[in-house]
């Protein structure tokens, strides 16, 4: 095997963390120049592996913001911890389609390692499921995906085989400051933005809780979705869980779900796990391992505790597949 175009990749990223700390934090090129770079017609002849990686390393590097230093405060994004940057390198080397058990029984029995580790440490319901997604966006989608399935099958409906068209209404109740995701989910769901009931938030962005309890009576003969949030993009703050859990409850067929892309990790910390009060009385939880535990992109995960909803929003099937009997088959 030649190496030499491993070797050159391995040396330009060793140079860009060695140097990521006192680098200049933003781009330092502007489109056109980047554009001149990495840009121009489709070559007629190929190059040597080396020299493609050692060009990319070269032309990229300008345009590239260094948002995995310690100089960088923009948005919630973190840097890669050295084990995280080696561990995603051997993932590419290895190549795996994990979405068989039979294609890779390493990757199926590390995300259940994965799960059994992060429900013990988010203190989620035993039997929780997980799907392993890109980020917050998807793994709102697919928490929210199980969710409709779920309150509309309560109600006779079977929004796998018949869709959305004649189903019942769902009503969609979340705080004034969901995340943008949140509403991402209801389009890529067919639910859409007039779906959502936004309920009144405090001055940290905190769900007000005489103002849930109204949105829910209000919509106490309809299958209903609760979108809360562990960690508020702007400022933070925590919604009040376990009042929001005992107000869920009330409702004849009603479903929790949790965004905590910003704050789940809180779980970890005996300092602060207290805002996360309650968490264990949701139905579904989302977070990211690319913002506070530092992995690269991309890494999101999806918490489901009823797995058998998870599965039903979720899973496919062909005849050329070939499922374990017993053992994890991720694409399920």
């Amino acid at each position: 095997m030649d190496r030499s175009a491993l070797e050159a990749a391995y040396m330009a990223a060793v140079r860009y963390l060695e140097n990521v700390p006192a680098r200049r934090v933003g781009a330092r090129a502007d489109v056109a120049s980047m554009r001149a770079e990495l840009g121009g017609p489709l070559p007629e002849r190929g190059e040597p592996a080396a020299r493609v990686v050692e060009q990319l390393a070269r032309s990229a590097d300008p345009g590239i913001v260094a948002s995995a230093g310690p100089r960088f405060f923009g948005f919630v994004i973190g840097g890669s911890l050295p084990a995280a940057v080696g561990a995603d390198w051997l993932t590419s080397a290895w190549d795996q389609n994990a979405g068989l058990f039979v294609l890779s029984p390493a990757a199926a029995i590390v995300e259940d390692t994965v799960l059994e580790w992060l429900t013990d440490l988010f203190g989620l319901p035993p039997g929780t499921g997980i799907g392993f997604v890109t980020g917050g966006q998807m793994a709102n989608t697919t928490c929210l995906a199980a969710a409709r399935h779920s309150v509309l099958a309560r109600v006779g409906w079977d929004a796998a085989a018949k869709g959305l068209i004649g189903a019942p209404a769902v009503a969609v109740i979340l705080g004034d400051e969901a995340h943008v995701t949140v509403y991402g989910a209801l389009r890529l769901l067919g639910l859409g933005d007039a779906s959502a009931i936004r309920v009144a938030c405090d001055s940290e962005g905190r769900m007000v809780p005489d103002a849930l309890r109204d949105a829910l009576r209000a919509a106490k003969d309809r299958p209903a979705i609760l979108c809360s949030q562990a960690g508020n993009v702007n400022t933070g703050s925590f919604d009040p869980l376990p009042r929001i859990v005992q107000l869920v409850r009330e409702h004849d067929n009603a479903w929790l779900h949790v965004d905590g892309a910003f704050g789940l990790w809180a779980a970890a910390s005996p300092r602060y796990k207290h805002h996360l009060a309650g968490l264990d009385g949701a139905d579904s939880w989302a977070t990211d391992a690319h913002k506070w535990l530092n992995v690269p992109y991309d890494n999101g995960l999806a918490f489901v505790r009823d797995r058998n909803a998870h599965r039903a929003a979720m899973a496919r099937t062909a005849a050329y597949l070939q499922p374990s009997s017993n053992e994890r088959d991720n694409y399920q």
